[in-house]
């Protein structure tokens, strides 16, 4: 479970990143840059945000270096800008921090109005800590791999918008589980699971947990249902049918697929550090961003 961790983490260098191609982010970024260097923490900006709004104030780092060189990255953005950010990081230990300043925000979970108050704080050693697991996967065609990334939410293998349904053989741990006819099929972390799995009809796994879940996209038969495997699974997709389908990767990055063409997933060996404020409640961060405290009106229970 999350909490305040047990040692607290030295934070001189603190990494910028922004979602530099979102209106407004210029001055939010630059407010929190200056925040931060007044509390006494060394500023440097993630090198495409800085050239993106046009700042030159600060040093500017390129993901790799931010790995190497910073004590923890606070991400100004929405989940995506957090997503693109934390795989690149992953494998080192560099944690996030995520201020949101996009539409949803589950992992994002600052809001851009307490950003002043809160990230200092927390860089001043007032945050609880989460561990959140990633996916490693793979593309096999003719025995040779022809694409490899990681993933934080997903990775997804379906069909392009105009062409029928995919059919797919998925195994798991060499076992084979099922065919299956469907617009796709989404393997999801427990992070992953409130994202395009939630859509899909999955189930919300909390992100504590380890496992991974199988979810099909618009399944020609109704019987095939949502499944939450063990953390150490193996699974290997194959495509056996289907024209332009690809497989993506939080949404992010993508690849072609041709029939005979298999994706092996598991879970990856590197994790991703979440820090939050103190205080942090993962169902009340449900409740919030999925409208669960809201009661129907009188008009609606008439209906």
């Amino acid at each position: 479970m999350p909490g305040m961790a047990s040692n607290r983490l030295s934070f001189h260098t603190v990494a910028l990143v922004g979602k530099y191609y979102a209106a407004g982010i210029a001055a939010p970024l630059q407010e929190l840059a200056a925040c931060i260097a007044s509390a006494g923490h060394e500023v440097v900006f993630e090198r495409e945000t800085a050239l993106n709004i046009g700042l030159q104030a600060y040093p500017t780092l390129t993901p790799q270096e931010i790995g190497q060189q910073a004590d923890v990255a606070v991400v100004l953005g929405g989940d995506g800008t957090l997503l693109g950010i934390g795989r690149q990081l992953a494998g080192h230990d560099v944690p996030l921090i995520g201020v949101n300043h996009g539409r949803l925000g589950f992992m994002t979970d600052i809001p851009l109005s307490d950003m002043h108050k809160v990230v200092p704080e927390m860089l001043a050693g007032h945050y609880d800590t989460e561990q959140r697991t990633l996916l490693q996967a793979h593309v096999q065609r003719d025995g040779e791999t022809i694409f490899s990334a990681l993933a934080f939410n997903d990775v997804v293998v379906n069909r392009s918008g105009i062409s029928g349904m995919v059919e797919l053989a998925v195994s798991v741990d060499g076992n084979f589980m099922y065919n299956q006819r469907s617009d796709g099929l989404i393997v999801a972390t427990p992070t992953g699971s409130t994202a395009y799995a939630l859509s899909a009809g999955g189930p919300i796994l909390h992100p504590t947990l380890s496992g991974l879940v199988l979810v099909p996209i618009a399944p020609h038969s109704l019987s095939n249902r949502p499944i939450v495997l063990p953390h150490e699974a193996e699974v290997l997709i194959e495509v056996s049918s289907g024209r332009d389908a690809s497989v993506n990767f939080d949404m992010q990055s993508l690849t072609s697929l041709l029939p005979g063409d298999q994706i092996v997933v598991r879970r990856a060996v590197q994790s991703v550090t979440l820090l939050h404020p103190v205080g942090y409640n993962y169902y009340a961060t449900l409740r919030q961003k999925l409208h669960w405290h809201e009661f129907p009106s009188a008009e609606d229970n008439r209906l």
